[in-house]
C-alpha cells in the first residue's frame, strides 16, 4: 500500500486524476476512516494493476505480474516467510549475482539491505500488486505444509533422549527455529513467546512493550521446537515436568545476540519464553529515544545534577533498560566512578563497573547496592527496584551525595 503522499505523486504525475479530485477523495477517505488506495479502487477510479504499473514507471523500476507463476521452493525461501509477510516482498528469481524481489514498497531500503547482507546477492526490485503478493504468499504455506506433514507422518517421539535430539536436528524444525530467532532480531523484539495450545503452537513477539502475534504453527512441530531450543540452551531435552532456565548466543556479521531461555510446563505442553539481549546494539541518544523539547530539557537537567534519583518506569519491553544505558553513556566520563548492579547485564559498557545479581548465593540488588556505597561511587545504576529494602538503600544513597538511576516496573 502506498502512503497518501506517494499516491498523490503517482496519480497526478501520471495524469490519472487531478489535484482537486485527489484532495476531494483524500478528504472522503479520512472522514470515513478508509484507506485512500482502497477507496480509489472501490470507486473504480483506478485499478491496482494500472496504479502499480504507473508507479513502476514513475520510480523507474520494472513491474512484475506474478499471477500464475510458480516459484521454485529454494528461491522462495531465500526470504523467510515471516519477513515476506510483514514487508510484502517475494523472492521470485535468483542468479549468481542478484536476487529478484517483487515488492509493494520500493523504498523499504532497510529490509533490502538486510537481504543483501544475508544472501550476498544484489537485490533487483520489481513492483507488483497487493493481490500478486497475497496469492504468492500461499506458496509458502504449501511448502511449509509439506514439511509439517513430513513431521506429522513421523511417530511421536518418546521421552528417550536420543529420539528427542534426532527430532531437534530435523531440517524443518531447524528452519522454523532459525527463522523465528532471526526475524525477532530484525523486528527488534525484546521477547519471543512460544505458547502451546490445544491444537496449535502460537508464536508471539514483544515489540515496544506489546505482544504481537507472528505465526501459528501446527501442533506436530511442538516437540521438535522445544527439543531444538533445549539443545541450543544446553538444557535437559528429556525433562518435561520441571521448569528450566538457560541461555545461548547467536553471532553473525550483522549482530551478536544472547537469548535467555525460560521453559515452563503447562497443561498443553512446555511454554518457552526467550529474552533477547543484543550485545552489539548501539547506544542511542535521548533524541533517538523520542524525547523532544520540554521532556528532553527536563531529563538533561535531571542527569546534570551531582546527586538525586532518576527512575524510569514502564511495562516489560518498553525500553526502560535502554533508557538507563543511554543516560549512563552520556554520564560516562573519566571524571566519575560508575557502578551498576543488573539482572542480567544486558550491554557491556567500557569504564563502567558492572555487577550481576546472583540469587543462588544471596547476591541481591539490595546487597549489591549496599556494597557499592563502600566503593566511592559517583553514579549508581540499579537494574530494578523490586522491594522495600532496595528502595530504602537507593533513596539513602541519593540523599548522601550519589546520583542513582533505576527502574520500576509499571503497566
Amino acid at each position: 500500500m502506498f502512503t497518501n503522499s506517494q499516491l498523490k505523486q503517482i496519480l497526478i504525475k501520471s495524469e490519472i486524476i487531478t489535484a482537486q479530485d485527489f484532495e476531494k477523495n483524500a478528504k472522503e477517505a479520512k472522514e470515513n476512516k478508509k484507506n485512500l488506495e482502497n477507496l480509489l479502487v472501490e470507486k473504480k477510479i483506478i485499478s491496482p494493476l494500472v496504479l502499480y504499473e504507473n508507479a513502476a514507471s514513475l520510480y523507474k523500476i520494472p513491474f512484475i505480474d506474478l499471477k500464475n507463476q510458480t516459484i521454485r521452493k529454494d528461491v522462495l525461501f531465500t526470504i523467510p516467510e515471516p519477513i515476506a509477510t510483514t514487508h510484502n516482498i517475494i523472492s521470485f528469481d535468483v542468479n549468481e549475482k542478484e536476487i529478484k524481489i517483487a515488492a509493494l514498497n520500493p523504498e523499504d531500503i532497510e529490509i533490502f539491505e538486510f537481504i543483501k547482507k544475508k544472501t550476498g546477492l544484489e537485490p533487483k526490485i520489481h513492483l507488483t500488486t497487493p493481490e500478486n503478493i497475497k496469492e504468492t504468499l500461499k506458496q509458502y504455506h504449501k511448502s511449509l505444509k509439506a514439511e509439517f506433514d513430513y513431521l506429522d507422518g513421523k511417530k511421536s517421539p518418546s521421552g528417550d533422549k536420543n529420539n528427542l535430539k534426532k527430532l531437534a536436528e530435523d531440517l524443518p524444525v531447524v528452519r522454523i527455529v532459525d527463522t523465528l530467532l532471526e526475524y525477532s532480531v530484525i523486528e527488534s523484539a525484546s521477547d519471543i513467546h512460544i505458547e502451546p495450545e490445544e491444537k496449535n503452537v502460537l508464536v508471539r513477539y514483544r515489540i515496544d512493550g506489546i505482544l504481537r502475534n507472528v505465526m501459528v504453527l501446527p501442533k506436530t512441530v511442538q516437540s521438535g521446537i522445544v527439543a531444538r531450543i533445549k539443545i541450543l540452551a544446553n538444557l535437559k531435552v528429556d525433562e518435561h515436568r520441571l521448569p528450566q532456565d538457560g541461555r545461548f548466543k547467536i553471532k553473525t556479521d550483522e549482530y551478536r545476540v544472547a537469548f535467555r531461555v525460560s521453559i515452563l510446563p503447562t497443561f498443553d505442553g512446555e511454554k518457552i519464553v526467550l529474552r533477547l539481549l543484543n550485545e552489539k546494539a548501539q547506544v542511542l541518544s535521548l533524541e533517538q529515544l523520542g524525547l523532544q523539547t520540554a521532556p528532553l530539557a527536563k531529563v538533561k537537567n535531571g542527569i546534570s545534577k551531582p546527586h538525586g534519583i532518576i527512575l524510569v518506569t514502564g511495562p516489560t519491553g518498553s525500553g526502560k533498560t535502554t533508557t538507563l544505558y543511554t543516560i549512563l553513556n552520556i554520564l560516562n566520563t573519566p571524571q566519575v566512578n560508575i557502578s551498576t548492579i543488573e539482572d542480567p547485564i544486558e550491554y557491556r559498557m567500557a569504564h563502567v563497573n558492572q555487577s550481576q545479581v546472583n540469587a543462588k548465593i544471596g547476591y541481591t540488588f539490595a546487597n549489591g547496592l549496599r556494597s557499592f556505597l563502600r566503593q566511592d561511587p559517583d553514579i549508581i545504576m540499579v537494574g530494578e527496584i523490586r522491594d522495600q529494602e532496595t528502595a530504602e538503600i537507593a533513596v539513602h544513597a541519593a540523599m548522601t551525595g550519589h546520583l542513582v538511576l533505576s527502574t520500576i516496573h509499571t503497566n
